[in-house]
């Protein structure tokens, strides 16, 4: 397997699939479809070399309650979509609609087999937006979507050897690097990264100040960065960017956004 198509799917199953818990939860008309309800979800690849014979991050719906197993495989998942290979995994999710998966599960299920692909694709259309939403909700929804994937895709690339992120995680005391928008705490995400090891996690950081912030004045401003519409230096001198720390931290980190970014396109 190439290097690239390993970094790419360890992105999928480890930061952009857990974002359904985040779509499912957080849309009321998707939320709907799961109260009170409990199956067992999975998108897997086969993997004949891996020790269950494919790759797959699963979750747990239980009486409306999301648990995510982000890579990690279910033995017996009511419903399934699975990809014959890891790569047709990674094509598919970077927009190959021809890669197309084995649906499982789907006449016994058919309506949570529904309910799922609802929430597929509300994530994929919101992560594929080429503008920022206009309304309120939808623009919290998409940044701190956004701020989930790129905390756990760093942490994700930094544990599978990536060089260069794992070069910097290495020779690193215990810090965290966070990402906040100014009067939205619940779309803050942070990293926690000390002698090679990382840690992803949601909301604010609250044990101690963050080492590094990348913080932004408004969601729109985030919006222009996460998106490519708007240049980080020209953000950063009109103040729609601040960098709580030094200025280089903000480089550093911003390059390894673009790399999590460039893995999942």
């Amino acid at each position: 397997m190439e290097q690239s198509t390993l970094f790419a799917y360890k992105i999928f199953l480890n930061a952009a699939l857990p974002l359904v818990k985040v779509i499912a939860t957080d849309i009321p008309n998707l939320k709907a479809k799961f109260e009170g309800k409990s199956c067992v979800f999975q998108v897997s690849a086969l993997a004949p070399t891996m020790p269950d014979g494919k790759v797959a991050t699963h979750f747990l719906l239980e009486n409306g309650e999301w648990t995510v197993a982000a890579d990690k495989v279910h033995a017996k998942p009511d419903v399934e979509l699975q990809f014959s290979s890891i790569e047709k995994f990674v094509d598919f999710f970077k927009g190959n609609m021809m890669a197309l998966p084995k649906m499982k599960g789907v006449g016994k299920n058919f309506g949570m087999f529904t309910a799922f692909m609802g929430v597929l694709m509300k994530m994929s259309g919101l992560l594929g937006a080429k503008k920022a939403p206009e309304d309120q909700e939808t623009k919290v929804l998409l940044v701190k979507a956004f701020f989930y994937l790129l905390s756990s895709g760093i942490s994700a690339l930094n544990k599978n050897g990536h060089e260069e992120i794992k070069d910097w995680t290495s020779k690193s005391p215990d810090r965290v690097y966070s990402w906040a928008v100014n009067g939205h705490p619940e779309v803050s995400a942070y990293l926690r990264i000390k002698a090679g090891n990382s840690r992803a996690g949601r909301g604010e950081y609250k044990r101690a100040m963050p080492f590094f912030t990348l913080r932004f004045d408004s969601l729109d401003s985030a919006l222009g960065i996460l998106m490519s519409t708007d240049d980080m230096m020209d953000a950063t001198k009109a103040g729609r960017l601040i960098m709580d720390g030094a200025p280089e931290f903000g480089a550093q980190l911003g390059a390894f956004m673009l790399t999590v970014g460039g893995f999942a396109k």
